[in-house]
């Protein structure tokens, strides 16, 4: 029993060294634990802050895909129909040339009506003063955009067009003569304009303003509907 009391006292100090060195590896330990929970934490609420995001993204598409889609404004007039009356101006060696060009919007061929004196230069000195004979087709140039100068274009509906067509080709068969002051190309087209309901400027100015014209006059107005009287 006399060596109890350094027995105790010699175990107790072994128990110390050892629990010293203990202690100071896990201390670090747990703080690592709570850096590693704390890491954790900010993650998962990253995480959650994105599905938040998420959802309510899908909310407000479902939202606004639920609502009818707006519909285009349209202007009056501007609707476009299948058939179409170009009125054009170009340049010419003197004065210019008004025609027109009309057909179906789908296809690319065109059929061209105006009004000119027929022949070379001396038909057109004499037009000048008397009546001379005519021709109603393509002109050279009419087919060219290089030479283009002015255009108004109007569309039509299928039957507005067969008679408005119609017009055109009764027109170029009534046409035996041209005159510069009378009978002239801005007097051809301003015919087929009024048959189809459009304002019509004076025939006596150059086939450039004459189209010009015949646009602002009308405001530009793009389709035509022809009256039942006509």
């Amino acid at each position: 029993m006399a060596n109890g009391p350094k027995t105790l006292g010699r175990c107790l100090l072994a128990a110390f060294a050892v629990a010293v060195p203990l202690a100071c590896a896990i201390h670090p330990a747990s703080a690592r634990e709570i850096d590693a929970r704390s890491s954790l934490e900010r993650f998962i609420s990253h995480i959650e802050e994105g599905y938040k995001r998420v959802a309510n993204a899908n909310a407000l598409v479902s939202s606004d895909e639920s609502k009818p889609a707006p519909q285009p404004t349209r202007k009056p007039g501007s609707a476009k129909g299948p058939y179409y009356v170009d009125f054009r101006a170009r340049t010419a060696a003197s004065w210019g040339h008004a025609f027109v060009w009309y057909g179906k919007t789908s296809e690319r061929a065109v059929e061209v009506a105006g009004l000119t004196p027929a022949g070379d230069n001396v038909p057109y000195v004499l037009g000048h003063l008397m009546w001379v004979p005519s021709e109603t087709k393509a002109s050279y140039g009419d087919l060219d955009p290089q030479y283009l100068t002015a255009s108004y274009r109007v569309y039509l509906n299928e039957p507005d067009a067969k008679r408005v067509f119609a017009y055109i080709k009764k027109l170029q068969a009534s046409s035996p003569v041209w005159n510069a002051e009378t009978t002239n190309c801005t007097a051809f087209i301003g015919s087929i304009a009024e048959f189809m309901g459009l304002k019509v400027p004076h025939r006596w100015q150059r086939p450039e303003n004459y189209v010009n014209s015949l646009k602002a006059m009308n405001d530009g107005r793009q389709m035509i509907r022809l009256s039942s009287e006509q």
